[in-house]
């Protein structure tokens, strides 16, 4: 690679430089990932029962539109 640099008359990228060239070339985080990465940086706690409830409301409709349903409603 410095060769290539040297050749081209450009000079070679700081160690900053090429930790961003690296991670361009990587293949972007998911969602779960992005979002895990947020609760941790950022001490957001406080979100995850939240969203733990929201993900069991989602389950409970989409149960409900199936032939499950019968089985679903006498436990609430």
């Amino acid at each position: 690679m410095a060769k290539v640099l040297k050749e081209s008359g450009r000079k070679p990228l700081s160690d900053a430089g090429e930790r961003f060239a690296r991670m361009a070339g990587e293949r972007p985080p998911g969602f779960a990932r992005e979002f895990w990465e947020f609760l941790r940086q950022n001490r957001k706690w406080w979100l995850t029962p939240i969203l733990v409830i929201l993900v069991l409301l989602i389950v409970l409709v989409i149960l409900s539109q199936t032939a499950l349903a019968p089985f679903i409603y006498p436990l609430f």
